[in-house]
């Protein structure tokens, strides 16, 4: 099946789904770099400098991987983003002085 169409059971070949709903073209530069579009760079919040583990699946097919972001990242922007002014209150801390 070549294209992303019900076979005769009904079902759809997921992974030719979702290359059709995700696939774009880019080309090698002559440094050897790929460009990923700035659509999906916005979509999936890619930024300069993230990490990523390049997987090859066979001659010819290759998977790129996101490294995991540090669990904090991004905190600080959706503590700010909160709708209510001074949602979050500091608490008191106690001491450990006594334990």
């Amino acid at each position: 099946m070549s294209t992303a169409e019900p076979d005769a059971a009904g079902s759809l070949d997921e992974p030719l789904v979702r290359r059709y709903l995700t696939a774009v073209r880019t080309r090698v530069s002559s440094k050897g770099q790929i460009v990923i579009p700035l659509e999906i760079r916005e979509q999936d919040q890619i930024v300069p400098g993230q990490e990523f583990d390049l997987e090859r699946l066979d001659r010819g097919e290759y998977r790129l991987v996101r490294l995991s972001r540090p669990a904090n990242e991004g905190v600080l922007e959706w503590l700010l983003a909160c709708p209510e002014k001074d949602f979050f209150v500091a608490i008191e801390s106690e001491s450990t002085d006594s334990l």
